[in-house]
């Protein structure tokens, strides 16, 4: 059910691929970002939700499918929401937040501590559509700056632990989120967005003429998602599982590690997807800031998240993406001289490395700790 369910935020991360490349510049840069921001919170409190029920149920299942139709509206709504589909973005983001609160309050009557954290939870997130739905009925700048006060409620509330007047604030302890569970549902969104940026390589050349550069392209593209996937999957994604199924607060690893930490991953990817597509379309010539800002901007941002994420749950600090998030900042100067072939390449060459690294290391693996 989960694995049906995350279909439609397959439909998310295409859309705002293609909103970001429609709009390469600061401006369309800061509107792909917000919306992420929402798209993203509207999936990690379902990742919530089901750890805490059992999606077999079909109670449970009834409203997953309901929550999947109105994911299913904000993601169709998302290349025009700063338009004229701003009100039915929003309202369809109330009633993904609004409706799977009211959900869970219903049926967590046996449990009376969970019940009041997902009500400290309800208070938070219906703060949040509020302030979506209130800036979908106004436009221009007065639109970005309610949507902008939205996001910082959704990123804020689990930092604060959606503390409420008279309800309090929060324990990760009481959260009864299975660790286990969440890592691997975390990981498969990381997977879908990984999918999006393949299916964006094909896609584009396959509607382009066909040239031994574009192939190259294509190759340079496919190598670049690839290693991606190893830096995330060969070690960590499983170091990760391990520690927070053992972890006394699974909660409060969840919400550090996998909550805020696999963002930056997610929006690193999203961005590596639009450089790809850029340098399928015009693999010679001369870059541009939008190319060089993509193509090695995407990679640097996943390396960044990927650091946190190392660092939160494993309590290792990687020096090696550290230094390879260093050479693609020290490949900026190069964007200007070389074919934007050449700059991928490059920028592949360095995720090649660091999963390389992680391999030769591989026997070497650090000792997992028992509890976090």
């Amino acid at each position: 059910m989960e694995l049906f369910f995350d279909l439609v935020y397959v439909v998310a991360v295409t859309q705002l691929s293609q909103l970001l490349l429609a709009q390469l510049s600061a401006d369309g840069a800061a509107r792909t970002l917000l919306l992420l921001v929402a798209v993203w919170s509207a999936w990690i409190y379902n990742a919530w939700l089901t750890s805490w029920f059992d999606a077999d149920r079909q109670v449970v299942r009834l409203a997953l499918l309901v929550v999947m139709l109105a994911s299913l509206v904000m993601s169709a709504t998302l290349p025009d929401a700063f338009g004229e589909r701003g009100l039915l973005f929003a309202g369809a983001y109330l009633a993904i937040q609004g409706g799977r609160s009211v959900f869970a309050v219903a049926v967590l009557r046996a449990e009376p501590r969970l019940r009041r954290d997902v009500q400290r939870i309800q208070s938070w997130l219906m703060a949040s559509a509020l302030l979506w739905l209130v800036g979908g009925l106004t436009h221009g700048t007065a639109r970005e700056l309610l949507w902008l006060a939205a996001v910082v409620v959704d990123l804020g509330a689990p930092a604060c632990r959606f503390y409420v007047p008279r309800l309090g604030r929060s324990r990760t302890a009481d959260w009864m989120v299975t660790g286990a569970h969440l890592a691997e549902r975390f990981q498969l969104f990381l997977m879908i967005a990984l999918g999006e940026s393949i299916l964006v390589t094909g896609v584009t050349f396959g509607q382009l003429p066909w040239s031994p550069a574009r192939l190259t392209a294509l190759v340079v593209a496919f190598v670049g998602s690839a290693a991606l996937w190893w830096i995330y999957f060969n070690r960590s994604a499983e170091d990760g599982r391990a520690v927070i199924a053992r972890s006394a607060d699974p909660g409060r690893l969840g919400r550090v590690a996998y909550t805020y930490f696999h963002l930056p991953m997610v929006a690193g990817i999203i961005v590596t997807a639009v450089g790809d597509d850029l340098i399928i379309t015009d693999p010679h010539g001369q870059a541009d800031a939008a190319t060089i800002a993509t193509v090695l901007g995407g990679p640097a941002l996943f390396l960044a998240g990927h650091v946190l994420f190392k660092r939160a749950l494993l309590g290792v600090l990687s020096v090696a993406r550290l230094v390879a998030i260093a050479a693609l900042v020290a490949l900026v100067p190069l964007g200007w001289v070389v074919s934007p072939l050449g700059l991928a390449a490059m920028a592949t060459l360095v995720l090649a490395a660091v999963a390389g690294w992680d391999s030769r290391i591989q026997q070497a693996r650090l000792p997992i700790p028992p509890t976090a």
